[in-house]
């Protein structure tokens, strides 16, 4: 147990213990003291740090740790807690120690816990006598303060966590993980990462800010960025492999048809949202029917159009030769449950009478023409439900 040190004085008091609040716990004097704890012994009492050295010695504190140069005439008390690694709530945790350069991480840590820069926190620390690890022949440390830093070069979240060091190779999936991860783009990230010291397998351009757009995959997003740069979509497939992405080429028309935005366009209007390419249950019918409305096209001409660029029907649909709103209006009271690889049950039969106003029989029997299943063996009856 740590006993009450036998002098009385308001300094002394707060100068030996762990907090610098004057009250337990107390270091004791065969400890080593941390040079953390002398800078914000001095920041505290408004002292320099030498006096606090000074007045530590006289107490019988033998054993203090300090830089190898000369210590700052005054420090301030936010300019000090950069040097604690651990401060929660108030409370102090571990001082950096000066045997070992400081690593990036420590860096970033102190920058944000104290809404600096890297290069002040940097360069603060490094006027206190501490050592910084950056290397050497990396550009400096940014002058804008960005919180996300720290995110940016942990690559471990479990435990402690694994952090990247300046001049390492960060991949462009790793770009892409950690964006998603904090909540901003690519393009920033991989920019603030250049910023950072850290090599990238590719030299982050400001148009990849649009490419990424949308998550980049889909044909529509692909097609409207190479329209809008004047590019050529295998030019933004390219792009798009280079900063990470694994893309089928072969599902992105060079040289677009008239329609093709339309057609792969959520809302039918050759605008965002894209369609997205669904390998599990493929494109819905309800999708390529209303595109059939649109474009006056029939309906399997959309369908292998569609197919073409990735947006497959499964292989048990049944298209109609002339496409119907009144199929849409079936499907789309039919498709919220139940895809062309589901069985359609009887309550699925009923709902979608009552909202359509059709019989339970017309929309069992229409049903199985566009392919879907109905496994139950019903007498569905011909009597139309209420709108």
């Amino acid at each position: 147990m740590r006993r009450t040190p036998e002098f009385e004085d308001r300094d002394d008091l707060l100068i030996t213990s762990y907090q610098l609040r004057g009250s337990a716990p107390w270091r004791t004097s065969d400890e080593t003291v941390p040079y953390g704890h002398v800078l914000l012994a001095a920041a505290t009492t408004g002292w320099s740090p030498g006096a606090v050295v000074a007045r530590l010695t006289a107490l019988g504190y033998a054993e203090i740790e300090l830089p190898a140069g000369t210590l700052p005439v005054s420090v301030a008390r936010e300019d000090v807690l950069l040097a604690n690694t651990e401060v929660r709530d108030g409370h102090l945790g571990r001082w950096a120690g000066l045997g070992a350069p400081l690593t990036l991480r420590h860096v970033l840590q102190g920058a944000g816990r104290t809404g600096r820069s890297p290069a002040e926190a940097e360069r603060l620390l490094l006027s206190f006598g501490y050592q910084i690890g950056t290397g050497v022949g990396h550009p400096p440390l940014p002058e804008s303060a960005d919180p996300r830093d720290i995110g940016l070069i942990r690559t471990d979240a479990r435990g402690d966590g694994t952090w990247l060091e300046r001049g390492a190779e960060v991949s462009a999936r790793q770009v892409l993980d950690v964006a998603a991860e904090l909540g901003c783009s690519p393009y920033a990230a991989a920019g603030r990462l250049v910023a950072l010291g850290f090599r990238l397998p590719y030299t982050p351009e400001p148009e990849d800010e649009r490419i990424l757009g949308d998550g980049g995959r889909s044909g529509g997003h692909i097609l409207a960025v190479a329209r809008e740069l004047g590019r050529r979509p295998s030019e933004i497939v390219a792009r798009l492999r280079v900063l990470g992405l694994e893309i089928d080429a072969g599902t992105v028309p060079e040289t677009p048809e008239p329609d093709d935005f339309v057609l792969l366009s959520e809302e039918l209007d050759g605008r965002w949202p894209w369609l997205r390419v669904n390998r599990v249950v493929g494109v819905q019918p309800r999708h390529l029917l209303r595109a059939a409305l649109a474009t006056g096209r029939a309906p399997a001409d959309v369908a292998e159009r569609l197919a073409s660029m990735g947006h497959r029907l499964p292989g048990n649909a049944r298209l109609p030769e002339v496409a119907d709103a009144a199929d849409v209006r079936l499907l789309a009271a039919v498709e919220p449950t139940c895809s062309l690889l589901d069985n359609v049950h009887l309550e699925h039969v009923l709902r979608a009478a009552s909202l359509t106003g059709r019989s339970p029989a017309d929309v069992a029997e229409r049903l199985v023409a566009l392919g879907y299943r109905l496994p139950d063996e019903v007498a569905y009856p011909r009597v139309r439900g209420a709108l």
